[in-house]
């Protein structure tokens, strides 16, 4: 299979590279025929960061003050994609001062020369419709002051990339790719002279791709958060242009909107962030709330199952579950073994937390971060709930879940002074005979959460597996952890003589951690996984840890918060992005 998927990777990169340089035999744009408002919105500190010579791309810190930006040392592809699709060029326009400004008109116009006849790596669909849309957005910062034949050779750029578009984003990979190609197609067609005539074939397209991979419920089928959040950007941006330009978006295009945004709200925790499952991120500071606000959509979140989870929200508190079956495997390249795990954020302060990606920092992180050991949820030790299998034909060298639960139970009830939600999934039913259900439930005023951990073998024949797993054990009993992961800013101390476990946030806010039940309480080492940092951090977890010994095993624990954010401090500060190694 890994052999079929090179061949095609190889015949892609070949065809993509003879469209480009075909595309720049076409027809030049002279001019724009209108600018879309710029949407695109940078980072301030990281424009700092790059004007200074720190280039942070996809976990590698390249440190060259006086290196232009395509003589960096590439020390990975990713790196040099990131480089190519000009994201960066939102922050340099944050910064917004003489010096960015220049760097911004350099850096650009140096890639025209570089690599504007079909050079380079960045000749791919989706890198080309990024880039588009950043080069548009940007044009009067990229051509003030600029000579006539700096700005022809800026607008017969752009006039290629579009055609190699409308020729090649066919090519891009079904989902994300596609989505940021036909929006720049879309961009690009309604901006530039003798362009018009690719916006209805892009509008079709994008329309087909919203039915294709956004279902009715507003769901993606890789359940990524961030992943969706960035096609519902895309979807914005382009649905904004075509009204722009006197257009009206497609129907399919419109739903697609409609649904996904009660989604994205149920995703979200309350500091604004989104929960981190299946590969996905909490998403670039703010990028959520500006999103929902300009799809003009309003509503509330889903209480119901939303991409499969399930949020919880009463005060302060809120907590996201896993509670649905993991991504089908085609669509599990970046999917991870975390059925019935969860998150919690009390205020502006993630308390638990999953361990997140680690694809950024080389692919032993990148296995480790999708393990169910990872996550905050209960694992029987030596297995995950879904496993990793071989690569898929559209994921290069990523590996699939395979021998994932076949059977995801959820319920949610409004009782007893709060909410309840019961989860169950059969992971270990084949080895080991055991169903894991959790249940979950938060009073109204967000202050305590109380939670119970089942094992069970329910059936005669579950009973019989489990009998065998048992005496493989030598009568030990099957060993299982239930991990809460901490976030790195919570502050945990063992207490009460080692039977609960107190933990101080940065707001000042306390909560306390208790068990019943016969486990072990600890608190070890953890990593917290972001693509923004240079390596992971380092943080702790609460570990609870037993052996199986009959055929039902219950656990019962609570987190509780003792005491509240002084009325005085504000916590609405938001750390900048860290260049340094933590």
């Amino acid at each position: 299979m890994s052999n079929e998927n090179g061949k095609s990777a190889r015949k892609t990169r070949l065809w993509n590279r003879v469209h480009a340089r075909l595309a720049t035999f076409s027809r030049p744009a002279t001019a724009f025929t209108s600018t879309p408002e710029p949407r695109t919105i940078g980072t301030f500190a990281r424009g700092r960061q790059i004007t200074g010579g720190n280039f942070l791309f996809s976990g590698f810190l390249v440190q060259a003050p006086a290196t232009a930006i395509w003589d960096l040392p590439m020390p990975d592809a990713a790196f040099e994609a990131e480089l190519h699709g000009f994201t960066w060029l939102d922050d340099l326009a944050a910064v917004g001062d003489a010096h960015a400004t220049k760097r911004a008109q350099t850096w650009t116009h140096e890639w025209v020369a570089v690599f504007g006849k079909g050079q380079g790596p960045g000749w791919t669909p989706d890198l080309t419709g990024r880039r588009l849309i950043r080069w548009i957005n940007h044009a009067i910062l990229l051509l003030n002051g600029q000579e006539k034949a700096v700005s022809e050779a800026y607008f017969r750029s752009l006039a290629s990339q579009t055609i190699f578009l409308s020729r090649r984003w066919k090519a891009a990979s079904p989902g994300l790719p596609r989505f940021e190609a036909l929006t720049g197609l879309i961009y690009a067609g309604i901006a530039l002279t003798g362009m018009d005539r690719h916006v209805g074939q892009a509008m079709r397209a994008l329309a087909k791709e919203c039915q294709n991979e956004i279902d009715a419920k507003g769901a993606l089928v890789t359940r990524n958060p961030e992943e969706l959040l960035e096609v519902f950007t895309l979807l914005n941006w382009a649905a904004a242009a075509l009204q722009d330009a006197g257009r009206m978006p497609a129907e399919a295009h419109i739903r697609a909107i409609k649904t996904a945004a009660p989604v994205l709200r149920a995703l979200r925790h309350s500091d604004g962030g989104l929960a981190r499952f299946h590969g996905g991120g909490r998403g670039l500071e703010g990028r959520l709330d500006r999103a929902l606000a300009t799809s003009g959509i309003r509503g509330v979140a889903n209480t119901e199952l939303a991409m499969g989870y399930s949020r919880i929200a009463h005060g302060r508190t809120s907590i996201i579950i896993d509670a649905a079956r993991p991504p089908v495997a085609g669509a599990s390249a970046n999917a991870h073994a975390s059925t019935l795990a969860f998150e919690l954020t009390s205020g502006r302060r993630p308390l638990i937390v999953n361990c997140g990606s680690g694809a950024t920092f080389g692919k032993n992180w990148r296995r480790a971060g999708r393990a169910t050991p990872s996550h905050s949820t209960l694992g029987i030790e030596g297995m995950s709930s879904s496993r990793l299998g071989e690569a898929g034909t559209a994921s290069g060298d990523a590996e699939l879940l395979i021998d994932t639960p076949k059977d995801v139970r959820f319920e949610r009830a409004e009782v007893e002074g709060g909410t309840r939600v019961v989860v169950g999934h059969n992971g270990y039913q084949a080895s080991h005979g055991l169903t894991h259900a959790r249940t979950f439930h938060l009073g109204f005023e967000g202050r305590e959460l109380k939670g119970e951990d089942v094992l069970m073998a329910m059936s005669a024949d579950d009973k019989r597996r489990f009998d065998l797993a048992f005496d493989k054990t030598r009568l030990q009993g099957v060993e299982y952890a239930i991990r809460f992961h901490l976030h790195p800013d919570v502050d945990a101390t063992l207490d009460m003589n080692g039977n609960a476990v107190s933990m101080a946030l940065k707001s000042s806010e306390m909560w306390v951690f208790r068990v019943e039940g016969a486990v072990e309480i600890g608190i070890e080492s953890s990593v917290y996984l972001e693509k923004s940092r240079l390596s992971p951090r380092a943080t702790k977890q609460i570990v609870l840890s037993g052996r199986a010994m009959e055929y039902s095993t219950r656990i019962i624990w609570s987190l509780a918060k003792t005491q509240d954010t002084p009325s005085a401090i504000r916590d609405y500060e938001t750390e900048e992005l860290q260049m340094t190694v933590e």
